[in-house]
């Protein structure tokens, strides 16, 4: 069921060059002169790229497809909205409410679980893969 899992150090890369992206992307908003405005914006920007962006490709994040990684549901199909908003608001819910607790736990997860599924995997029914999207699922 679950193809080729990606283990912690390639999912720790992709979050960190994605973190990357963020920077340059706040770079944009420095202009903005209110603290919580600038916040707010970069933080709606961050939500749609983390939920959108792997809906219309296949999974990929920029940091997952620089390390030819993907989020996948667990039948191996692209990823929904619904997926998604799982995956990221309420995982992000449940990791929050514990005090990063949880966070800890899913790290210790994807290290030592064969199949590498974290808690916001589970929430959402998805793990992340080396696999390539099948050949159908490609728009040239």
């Amino acid at each position: 069921m679950f193809e080729n899992p990606a283990g912690f150090w390639r999912r720790f890369g992709a979050l960190i060059l994605d973190g990357i992206v963020f920077m340059i992307i706040g770079f944009l908003f420095i202009g903005i002169d209110n603290k919580d405005t600038r916040d707010s914006i970069n933080g709606v920007v961050q939500l749609i790229y983390q939920t959108a962006l792997p809906i219309i490709w296949f999974g990929y994040t920029l940091g997952k497809r620089a390390l030819g990684i993907r989020i996948v549901k667990k039948d191996g199909g692209t990823p929904t909205i619904g997926t998604m908003l799982l995956r990221n608001i309420v995982g992000g819910i449940v990791y929050g409410i514990t005090f990063g607790i949880a966070l800890i736990v899913s790290i210790f997860m994807v290290a030592i679980r064969e199949d590498k599924r974290s808690i916001h995997d589970f929430i959402a029914g998805t793990y992340v893969t080396s696999n390539p999207p099948s050949k159908e699922g490609l728009v040239d």
